[in-house]
């Protein structure tokens, strides 16, 4: 299905992604890429915040909540599907030689959907909940899941996906181990 809806949004933001591909652009998504990689930098905020409440709770339901989320993802949906990954139609990649820069690593999993983008929206959606400025929380997240566009590592239709994906397991864990009890 070469012509299918989501190939085409996929080709439109190829395009528009390549245009701007810069060395400045290589540095912010590159490094988000691999900073927000095994929801570290999740974490590491979930940490932060149970810092600054003096309370290890928040900090510790945001882990468990990612790792349910993870396995969720990467291991049960991601069977389900064998997309491949943008940067493996290129004739010239080579996983067993791939490097990508600022610690980039190539999954191996299925490319649909974005596990970063999945995990991106879950823990957005829990760290903005009762905060009075959700909107960077979600501003972060939607640059983490651009970057595994601008990679080459996820369609545009993958991180779609996942941040929906993402979204309804953040409600979903709102209700169940919200951070604020």
């Amino acid at each position: 299905m070469p012509d299918s809806p989501h190939r085409r949004l996929d080709a439109a933001v190829d395009r528009l992604v390549d245009r701007c591909r810069n060395p400045a652009a290589d540095v912010v998504f590159y490094s988000l890429s691999s900073a927000f990689d095994h929801s570290i930098g999740w974490i590491a905020m979930g940490a932060v915040r149970s810092a600054t409440e003096r309370d290890a709770r928040p900090a510790l339901r945001l882990a468990a909540v990612l790792g349910v989320e993870s396995l969720t993802t990467n291991v049960a949906i991601k069977s389900l599907f064998r997309r491949v990954r943008p940067i493996e139609h290129d004739e010239e990649f080579d996983r067993d030689t791939a490097e990508l820069p600022y610690g980039v690593r190539i999954p191996i999993t299925s490319s649909f959907p974005s596990g970063h983008a999945t995990a991106a929206f879950t823990a957005a959606t829990l760290l903005a909940q009762g905060r009075r400025h959700p909107g960077p929380y979600y501003a972060l997240a939607g640059l983490v899941a651009a970057s595994r566009v601008y990679v080459r590592l996820h369609h545009a239709s993958d991180v779609v996906a996942g941040s929906l994906l993402g979204i309804a397991m953040g409600r979903l864990a709102r209700r169940v181990a919200p951070l604020n009890r």
